[in-house]
């Protein structure tokens, strides 16, 4: 089987999605297929909104229905597969969309109008149009059915493996950790309120709060890290920290339940699908909940150890080989259409 994969958002920086296509591709691979990369160059990072988003959004379309199709064409594939929900028009071959997450559709007000949308409108009728559709989870294939009326019978579940691999040496606790961004509904706002009760309460003994990624905010007791040692930066975690108010899967969590880091994350339908009864929930509007959550971790090391163990034994069960073998079931069942 031969399939052309479009790799353009791994080129936008270092994101959940970029690892699910590094990992997939190397996973899919391993099964004997054939793996065709293409990835838009032309493409810039996100602009934020106004004109530049415009420019984006029109070099997207450029890309899905004039050079992708060529490239199909060109490469003999089987499958064209989206990462993220596109389609187009004129495709020589089947389709294959991606849906991470509803969450446009679940927390509105999260989201920008223009973006929720356009987002509502695009990813609702590339989901509808493919031959088939993978959702990275039970909660995305239970959105995709009742909000867009995707049938279950071109759905495919695929749930992510265990991140990247990392090699991560655990070492006394120093820190509390946040990998991510600062989008809304990542809930940062809470994390922060609640790292400040914690900081109080505990006084000069209070563990940091270690920001990895794009995320930044000026606190004392936390600072950002926009280019992370992410092996160290686990290593060194009381806890990984993930109080998001809605995820597709919880890819962050089960990357540090992996390593052995125990893992704080707010009690949503994705995260709690990912992390099973390997995490410490806490109400993701709930700060003093969530502080006090902080405080058991950070002083508990017996805690700390059976939620390593947990999250260890958890993540066990994930990993991109089966991943790869449900996205060959959804290439084979599009191509069967």
């Amino acid at each position: 089987m031969r399939v052309l994969l479009d790799t353009t958002y791994a080129r936008r920086g270092p994101s959940g999605t970029g690892v699910y296509l590094a990992c997939l591709a190397a996973a899919l691979r391993d099964a004997g297929v054939e793996v065709i990369e293409a990835a838009n160059e032309r493409r810039r990072a996100p602009a934020g909104g106004g004109a530049g988003s415009a420019a984006n959004l029109a070099l997207d379309e450029w890309w899905t229905q004039t050079q992708l199709p060529r490239l199909a064409r060109a490469a003999r594939a089987d499958v064209l597969h989206h990462p993220l929900p596109a389609l187009a028009l004129r495709s020589p071959c089947p389709q294959v969309v991606t849906l991470h997450d509803l969450a446009f559709e679940r927390l509105p007000e999260h989201f920008a109008p223009s973006f929720r949308r356009w987002a509502s409108r695009a990813h609702r009728r590339a989901a509808r149009g493919a031959d088939a559709v993978v959702c990275v989870s039970q909660t995305t294939r239970r959105d995709a059915r009742a909000r867009w009326g995707v049938e279950d019978e071109r759905i495919v579940v695929a749930p992510h493996g265990p991140g990247q691999g990392l090699a991560v040496t655990r070492t006394a606790p120093a820190h509390f950790l946040y990998v991510g961004d600062d989008e809304p509904r990542k809930n940062l706002g809470l994390l922060l309120d609640a790292h400040a009760r914690y900081r109080a309460a505990a006084g000069a003994g209070a563990l940091a709060l270690v920001l990895a990624g794009r995320a930044r905010r000026t606190q004392p007791g936390v600072r950002s890290e926009p280019e992370p040692d992410l092996p160290a930066l686990l290593g060194a975690a009381a806890a990984l920290v993930h109080p998001a108010l809605h995820e597709g899967f919880g890819l962050t969590a089960l990357e540090a339940m992996a390593a052995g880091v125990p893992v704080v994350a707010a009690r949503s339908p994705g995260l709690a699908e990912t992390c099973g009864e390997a995490a410490r929930y806490v109400d993701p509007y709930d700060a003093a909940g969530l502080a006090a959550a902080l405080a058991e971790v950070a002083t508990d090391g017996a805690l700390r150890d059976d939620l390593s163990a947990r999250g260890r034994a958890r993540a066990a069960e994930f990993s991109w080989a089966a991943a790869a073998r449900a996205h060959i079931a959804a290439y084979t069942l599009a191509s069967s259409r």
